[in-house]
């Protein structure tokens, strides 16, 4: 038997390519909203944050990366199959090639080259995510606890502090906030002023738990004895839901919060609701230490007890 060169159907790779290239780009230019933000949550009246454009195009673009290779690589595939056939009336043996240099060169450098430039994007939008500034506008403590959240309001010396949602299959949507999902009038809600840099302080009173706001695009852990620390500047005011990340415990599922992203004249009102409902101070890491001198009631209480 003799070798001989196999037979290539070039002009027909090229037109299924051109024909494939169209379609994708036909239904880019069709897509969705949600399409375009790789699903992530968003809307289409403006950013949420400062930095969700940036984690979007960030997400989105790795994906557009992953379906190129996995393209090209399936298509190779798909080329080898049909045109390294065996054929029916076709007994002579292909061309034996035992190694081709540049091709090897080619699939080592490649593939080190995507991992650096994805290296150095997903580095540059993180080093820009997480840095933070001397003087913020709004500093908050956040606190993490089994299995509800503690707001200190740092600036202004108020906090709020919740329970955790005990029948969180039976919310409905009357008891959302401001229709948004997820969220329930039962559970604590965590004010920020729009357009304005807000330093989250974040503290776990007992295990790890995780603060995520899903539509922030962002989330950090909370782990005990460490206090973690993250920027965001809110850009669209509106009410989001919010959860824990991190499996806690066995209310983990309740552990939620509401966010409400509002002008910086509601915000002043709601710190002087909070500080007219006596909640003045700041709430620490040991379970129900108050900084301020307890209110005459819980002194009279103490004393009774006595």
């Amino acid at each position: 038997m003799h070798s001989k060169p196999p037979t290539r159907t070039r002009r027909a790779i090229w037109r299924a390519s051109a024909i494939a290239g169209a379609v994708a780009l036909l239904a880019s230019g069709c897509a969705s909203d949600s399409v375009k933000r790789g699903y992530l949550p968003g809307y289409d009246d403006g950013e949420v944050t400062n930095h969700t454009e940036r984690i979007t195009n960030l997400w989105v673009g790795s994906w557009i990366a992953a379906l190129i290779v996995g393209i090209v690589t399936w298509g190779l595939m798909l080329w080898c199959i049909a045109a390294y056939r065996k054929r029916k009336n076709d007994h002579q043996l292909p061309v034996q090639t035992r190694y081709h240099l540049p091709l090897e060169l080619m699939y080592t450098a490649v593939p080190i080259l995507m991992v650096l430039v994805l290296f150095y994007y997903t580095d540059r939008d993180m080093s820009e995510i997480q840095s933070t500034s001397a003087e913020p506008d709004v500093n908050i403590q956040v606190i993490g606890k089994q299995w509800s959240w503690d707001f200190n309001y740092l600036d202004d010396g108020v906090y709020d502090t919740g329970q955790h949602l005990i029948d969180v299959g039976g919310q409905t949507e009357e008891d959302e906030v401001d229709e948004a999902a997820g969220t329930s009038t039962e559970l604590p809600t965590l004010y920020l002023p729009v357009d304005q840099t807000v330093q989250f302080q974040l503290d776990a009173r007992d295990v790890i738990h995780s603060f995520w706001i899903p539509a922030f695009l962002y989330k950090e852990d909370m782990i005990p004895g460490r206090t973690n620390v993250f920027e965001v500047t809110p850009t669209r005011e509106g009410t989001y839901a919010g959860k824990c990340a991190e499996l806690c415990g066995e209310f983990h599922s309740g552990m939620l919060f509401n966010v409400k992203v509002v002008s910086q004249e509601e915000y002043d009102a709601h710190m002087e609701d909070l500080r007219a409902a006596g909640q003045t101070g700041e709430l620490g890491l040991e379970l129900n230490r108050h900084q301020d001198p307890p209110p005459t009631d819980d002194l009279n209480l103490e004393e009774n007890e006595r």
